[in-house]
């Protein structure tokens, strides 16, 4: 019976909407803390340029129509970039400069940590008035960092602490994508819930090629990947698996072979290199067998001393023609595989056929660290007009979340996570400004209800 995700669902839901909706906590209240109030409706009051917005740089005083066309040449830039850098990481990847891959992420990790982090961090205790000198605010920031970067790539770590700088890291770069512009972020969102789609699902999606890669490798992905659960690869899987399985056949010079063949490399290389596991010549085999009772034949040993026990057969030269006759039935009998090896091949076929769909099921749940950044920049820009519409998108995030849940399980394959969220958590926010927030408005004003 094949394994499902639906078989632990609720560890499983637990273990990713838990962070996801801490993520989106944290960011509402920093937006809610670091932001005026008289900059909610408006965004940012001094614009600035960044890779998400140089095409266009949106002013309040600007027309819907230019807001519109800018933000979606800003999106359409930004997502080609996007694009360019995901195919450059994949060559890489490709050509094995995984080591390189590897620095970079830890630099851009801590970049992230000590820069971006520092900035808020600074920001929060000019707003509060938190008295620290700048000695002690260095240290703090550089423990910090160093401490992230050891969290996210060194071995050892306990897996909570991993988890927490995951959800740290999203907290910072959702902060940062919501001062862009308001247009400009519900544009961005969009293109990049598409090129999610794009980059996983379709043929030469970058993305689908670096996860294609990892997997024909056994390598996990150099990218920031929040994990629900430990891992463990499938060599590794198989070096600590202690099954033993006894193979035996016979070679084209007539000598049956036998070997104990472990999952473990080490019992394997030891096996080939022990004497008593050696090949037995088929005549004398039967020779042998013979001369020797019953009762003594079925105390041999499959394996083990099998040279000490047909040490004396050289001698025996001469035979009757009926022990000829048995020699060439044990002959047959020998040369009938141990093993169906055709089953073995069906086996592994399966086998093969069934990684990819035990792949997600073995190793969890995992979500890039760009779905906790976008789902945290859909609720902090809602977060900018009002509680209301924090509710309404998180409820459809944390439900586009869920049916990508029951979709995985089902196609049992890597799946975008942005596009269903996404999309859902912007319907429901122009629904909830446009609609639902009016009519809750009057009829509480009017009395109708409270």
């Amino acid at each position: 019976m094949e394994s499902s995700i639906l078989d632990s669902i609720g560890s499983e839901i637990i273990g990713v909407m838990t962070p996801v909706s801490l993520c989106m906590l944290l960011v509402v209240l920093l937006v809610y803390s670091l932001s005026p109030s008289e900059q909610s409706l408006s965004g940012a009051s001094d614009p600035f340029r960044t890779a998400a917005n140089l095409v266009y740089l949106e002013r309040p005083d600007d027309s819907s129509t230019q807001k519109l066309e800018g933000a979606v040449l800003n999106a359409l830039v930004f997502v080609i970039l996007i694009a360019i850098v995901t195919f450059l990481l994949v060559l890489l990847y490709y050509y094995n400069f995984t080591n390189f891959l590897k620095n970079y992420v830890r630099f851009s990790a801590f970049f992230v940590l000590g820069t971006m982090g520092g900035s808020i961090f600074l920001s929060i205790i000019q707003q509060f008035s938190i008295p620290v000198d700048a000695f002690t605010c260095f240290v703090l920031l550089f423990n910090f960092t160093i401490v992230g970067v050891l969290s996210l790539f060194s071995g050892g770590i306990p897996i909570l602490l991993r988890q927490a700088y995951m959800v740290c890291m999203g907290i910072i770069m959702a902060a940062w994508f919501t001062k862009l512009p308001e247009w400009t972020t519900w544009a961005l969102l969009l293109a990049l819930a598409l090129y999610d789609l794009f980059a996983v699902l379709a043929p030469g999606g970058p993305l689908k090629l670096l996860v294609e890669l990892a997997s024909s490798r056994d390598e996990e992905l150099p990218a920031l990947v929040y994990e629900a659960r430990p891992t463990v690869s499938e060599n590794e899987r198989n070096r600590r698996s202690g099954l033993r399985f006894l193979v035996g056949g016979v070679s084209d010079s007539g000598s049956v072979e036998l070997q104990a063949v472990s999952r473990d490399n080490a019992d394997g290389r030891e096996n080939h290199g022990n004497p008593q596991y050696s090949a037995v010549n088929v005549g004398t085999f039967g020779n042998e067998m013979h001369e020797r009772s019953s009762d003594e034949v079925e105390r041999l040993p499959l394996v083990g001393h099998l040279r000490d026990g047909f040490s004396s057969s050289d001698s025996s030269s001469d035979r009757s023609t009926s022990v000829n006759r048995e020699n060439e039935i044990v002959m047959e009998e020998e040369m009938s595989p141990l093993v169906d090896m055709s089953l073995l091949g069906n086996n592994r076929q399966r086998a093969s056929d069934s990684l990819e769909n035990s792949l997600i099921t073995d190793r969890g749940i995992r979500l890039g660290l760009g779905d906790f950044i976008f789902y945290s920049v859909l609720v902090g820009r809602a977060a900018m007009y009002d509680l209301m519409t924090v509710y309404a998108c998180y409820l459809a995030i944390i439900s586009g979340l869920g049916c990508t849940l029951i979709l995985l399980s089902v196609c049992r394959r890597a799946l975008p996570a942005l596009p269903i969220s996404i999309t859902l958590g912007v319907l429901f926010y122009f629904l909830t400004r446009l609609l639902m927030e009016p009519f809750v408005v009057g009829t509480t004003t009017n009395l109708l209800m409270f």
